[in-house]
């Protein structure tokens, strides 16, 4: 029998029976879900958009201080996703069920701190990257009621985690379709006003998003408490436990510097590129859309690895782990391929569907042209670096991020944009051998198995 269920679970056994069709029923979902929560800030600026350019670019850069506060959310999720599939993989729901409540606490605790250490500091935070005084009103905002509800995103982010880790990716993706709804409904209704509600502008945005979110959270949360998917949590098992907290985070923490060094890097990369003009900007940026979009896949896929190797670890199952491990990763593969030879032969249209300025479809196509083909050591490094995440390896990760980005891609990025002529070719091929070298050393990391003996 290729596929089973678990005793007393409705959930398919994902440590044995069919590697390709468990990567099916967890990839899935997880990238519809990964899709669906991508779209609320599309949602916001399709309706913020009706108010101007001013209001546009407050969502924008209160969105881009909110994102400051990701890598703590994947710390978080990356400790609570180990724990809890090694445990489901061992049979010990109730360890499972133990570590699912120790994170739902802590990402209560992490979020209210986060909203009240922002609310003070919103306006500055938005003068330090250069806003004007129109958009720092607006922006302050919105801010204030984003950080104020962040621990509803938190909560919502961890609750999925918690049952992607048990094996559960439907409710995540059906929970985050509720929340789009929501912010699909509300947000109208209280950035234009209707009836007894006034008309509220970007703060309107803000605020329907905190509700969706909330609601979300709330559904999400029932379902642990209720017991309804894998892993019944009880109120209990929420009250802070030094011990579990402990381990979540001695697996995250790693996790959140190795997020952290790649936003911060962002940051520098797109520096970089300013220096070579405005076209070189908005060709960057362009292609850096694309590229996020392209390693979704990767991403979602990764996520079900995570899963598949902690489960298996915990089933004592350490080849199927790995097996799972290179299943996915050449899957991906396959797809980056092909990605990559219809982006090397549509460049110049691809960006023109973004910016037909003609500079920025020259550079832009120059982009994907030298970066594409590498997207394959970019599935190594993600979807192996996620499965050594799952398996409770976080610190050789973050070592080798780190290394690749801020040893080799920024130092080669700014000496390149000086001697390579145009300088932007220069900055494309340090981002190539960053990828490369990344995806090299993890997937070295990985084949040597020193994580299929991790204790979390």
């Amino acid at each position: 029998m290729l596929w089973r269920p678990k005793t007393g679970s409705g959930r398919p056994d994902l440590t044995e029976g069919s590697i390709l069709r468990a990567l099916g029923v967890l990839a899935m979902p997880m990238l519809m879900g990964a899709l669906l929560q991508n779209l609320q800030s599309v949602i916001d600026l399709f309706w913020v958009g009706r108010l101007g350019p001013v209001a546009i670019a407050a969502v924008a850069m209160g969105g881009t201080v909110m994102m400051v506060l990701f890598p703590m959310l994947m710390g978080i999720s990356t400790g609570t996703v180990a724990i809890i599939a090694r445990a489901i993989g061992a049979g010990d729901r109730g360890e499972a069920s133990a570590a699912a409540g120790q994170s739902l606490t802590l990402a209560l605790v992490v979020g209210v701190i986060s909203g009240m250490a922002g609310w003070g500091v919103s306006d500055a935070l938005l003068r330090l990257l250069g806003a004007s005084p129109a958009v720092v009103a607006d922006g302050g905002a919105y801010l204030r009621i984003s950080l104020v509800g962040s621990f509803t995103a938190f909560m919502l982010f961890i609750a999925n985690a918690a049952l992607q880790g048990a094996g559960d990716a439907m409710t995540p993706m059906l929970v985050m379709a509720l929340a789009n709804v929501l912010n699909l409904v509300l947000d109208p209704l209280f950035i234009f006003g209707l009836g007894p509600v006034p008309r509220m502008g970007v703060q309107g945005a803000a605020l329907a998003t905190v509700l969706a979110q909330s609601i979300a959270a709330l559904v999400s949360t029932w379902v642990l408490l209720r017991g309804k998917s894998s892993l019944h949590v009880r109120l209990t098992q929420c009250w802070p436990q030094l011990g579990m907290t402990w381990r979540i985070l001695r697996i995250g923490i790693p996790g959140t510097g190795q997020m952290l060094s790649r936003s911060l890097m962002g940051l520098v990369m797109m520096w970089i590129v300013a220096t070579c003009g405005t076209a070189a900007v908005a060709a960057y940026g362009t292609g850096m859309r694309l590229h996020i979009m392209i390693l979704m896949p990767a991403f979602a896929t990764g996520g079900a690895v995570a899963t598949l190797v902690g489960q298996n670890l915990g089933a004592g199952k350490p080849d199927r782990a790995r097996l799972s491990g290179w299943l996915a990763t050449w899957l991906n593969v396959a797809f980056m391929v092909l990605a990559a030879l219809v982006l090397a032969f549509f460049a110049p249209a691809i960006i023109g569907v973004f910016n037909n300025t003609p500079e920025v479809v020259q550079i832009g196509a120059h982009y994907l042209r030298i970066v594409s083909p590498f997207y394959v050591f970019a599935a190594l490094g993600i979807v192996l670096g996620r499965g050594l995440n799952g398996a409770g390896d976080t610190v050789a990760p973050m070592v080798f991020t780190i290394f690749s980005l801020w040893v080799l891609q920024v130092p080669l990025a700014i000496w390149l944009a000086r001697v390579w002529q145009p300088a932007t070719h220069g900055i494309w091929w340090a981002m190539v051998v960053g990828m490369v070298a990344h995806g090299l050393l993890v997937a070295v990391w990985f084949e040597t198995g020193r994580w299929k003996h991790r204790r979390v």
